[in-house]
């Protein structure tokens, strides 16, 4: 069961806070709480936004515990077990106003992101053997017939990358993170704020990523990858180049890469930004 509730802070009918929440059975998805909550992960939850959502904050901060405070009740009419916030930056005053009302803070996952601001590449604080690397697979990707094609997200064949996103998805567990056909609709609905970055070896797609814009951010939202390539190359080392250098072109301050493949990104110079799940029992 998924629900979805949006909560509003007015004062004198003007909104000041607002707040997106998600009634999920199943508080755990990713078996990330089990370890620091009391939980078995098959309870019913509502939390702040969507698990997929990286970057948990609360536009109205000033107004948390009026929020906090909603938020309580309506798990209680809910039948929610637990509720609040997950993916609460370590360094956010979110975090700090949610401790100071008595919620917990438990680290659960990284996300990474590179400060683009004054670089004349993307590559510049990755490793040396990194951007030999990336020379050495792009040059013998040239070679096998990969292409690569990046423009507005709502012009691509979304049902082809979506379906490319849920496989890749799939090896961690969290294919159902994208329905196909609902991953189209909404990412055509973003219009230019959404672009899509394809590789492909001939007419087959190997990568794929969906960019996110918010005028000063690329967000490295959705992939997916095929690594059954001929030619010795990293199709996902490919994209990440690709979004990197588009993310410049566009003259973003930062790129924001996601969770996970800790590795793989600090090698390619991205910082590490904890993440906190802050929940009480409701």
């Amino acid at each position: 069961m998924k629900l979805f509730r949006y909560l509003v802070v007015r004062e004198h009918g003007r909104p000041v806070a607002v707040l997106p929440l998600s009634l999920i059975d199943g508080l755990d998805p990713l078996g990330q709480l089990g370890a620091r909550y009391p939980v078995t992960g098959a309870e019913r939850g509502l939390l702040s936004h969507v698990w997929h959502c990286y970057d948990a904050w609360l536009p109205g901060a000033r107004h948390l515990a009026a929020v906090v405070e909603a938020m309580r009740g309506l798990a209680v009419e809910l039948g929610a077990e637990w509720y609040g916030f997950v993916n609460v930056a370590h360094d956010s005053p979110l975090r700090e106003g949610l401790i100071g009302l008595g919620f917990p803070a438990e680290h659960i996952e990284d996300r990474f992101r590179l400060d683009l601001r004054g670089l004349p590449d993307p590559f510049v604080h990755a490793t040396a053997k990194a951007r030999i690397n990336l020379r050495r697979g792009r040059r013998r990707a040239a070679e096998a017939g990969v292409w690569q094609r990046v423009g507005v997200a709502a012009e691509a064949d979304l049902m082809e990358i979506g379906r490319l996103c849920a496989v890749t998805a799939a090896r961690h567990g969290t294919g159902g993170f994208y329905p196909p056909e609902l991953f189209a609709e909404f990412v055509t609905g973003l219009g230019d704020l959404a672009l899509a970055i394809e590789i492909r070896q001939e007419e087959r797609l190997i990568a794929a990523g969906v960019v996110l814009r918010d005028g000063r951010r690329f967000h490295a939202w959705a992939c997916g990858v095929d690594y059954d390539v001929k030619g010795g190359f990293s199709p996902y080392a490919l994209l990440h180049a690709a979004t990197a250098e588009q993310a410049v072109h566009e003259g973003c301050e930062v790129l924001e890469g996601g969770r996970g493949n800790a590795t793989f990104k600090l090698r390619h110079g991205l910082s590490r930004l904890g993440l906190d799940a802050c929940l009480l029992r409701a």
